[in-house]
């Protein structure tokens, strides 16, 4: 796939992210790993609704940019999951609200941030680790990724928002909704005692489609 196409894509789905009300304002953040180790990245204080092709910016794979604007500040955060994940081709990362209101409850797992709800979280974003609160670019954050030990596709941010990172930029964002819509889920049925997905079941879905998440240590929800 050509950069100019792989631009577009960024555009599109930035696009359809922030008019479904995923990530408001200027808010959230997607980077692409190209085939030379560089990266595609939206700039900084940009609306993700509202990209130019040309002007996202084009960082060389020791993170010197060649061109567009100035990237995001979450630089760090996109850094720390391609380093940790070696899959992974594509970090998307929002402050979609409901994902941001689960990582503020009281007593979610840092292991396992939602529970086995439905299978397409399984299959395309569980499990999700939650990390405590960072000040918006602090390169802290990337060491607290990289300890998680590229165990984990989805992470949620303190108080911040959902980070994800998938195969390619499709997979990124799908599993990015999927983690917006479990978290939804999950607080409409708060204190409900919902039905979760059994073992058995979990494991039916990790044999029938080679779901191939390692599971977390710890971690309670994991398959």
């Amino acid at each position: 796939m050509t950069e100019s196409k792989l631009r577009e894509d960024i555009c599109r789905f930035g696009r359809s992210l922030f008019e479904r009300g995923l990530t408001p304002g200027s808010s959230g953040n997607i980077s692409l790993r190209l085939e030379d180790g560089g990266w595609l990245v939206t700039p900084t204080n940009a609306s993700l609704g509202f990209l130019d092709p040309a002007r996202l910016s084009r960082l060389a794979a020791d993170g010197r940019v060649l061109s567009g604007d100035k990237p995001t500040k979450e630089i760090p955060l996109h850094a720390a999951l391609y380093d940790s994940r070696a899959s992974a081709r594509a970090v998307v990362h929002l402050h979609s609200t409901h994902s941001v209101a689960v990582s503020m409850l009281p007593g979610i797992d840092p292991k396992a941030a939602l529970p086995p709800l439905t299978p397409y979280y399984l299959m395309r974003a569980a499990p999700t680790a939650l990390l405590p609160y960072y000040r918006p670019g602090d390169p802290a954050v990337a060491d607290a990724i990289r300890g998680l030990a590229g165990r984990y596709v989805s992470v949620l941010l303190a108080n911040h928002g959902p980070v994800v990172a998938g195969e390619s930029l499709e997979a990124a964002v799908f599993a990015t909704e999927e983690l917006e819509e479990t978290a939804k889920l999950f607080l409409l049925l708060r204190g409900l005692n919902p039905r979760h997905l059994t073992p058995d079941q979990i494991a039916d879905l990790a044999a029938t489609f080679g779901l191939g998440h390692p599971e977390p240590e710890g971690g309670d929800h994991a398959h």
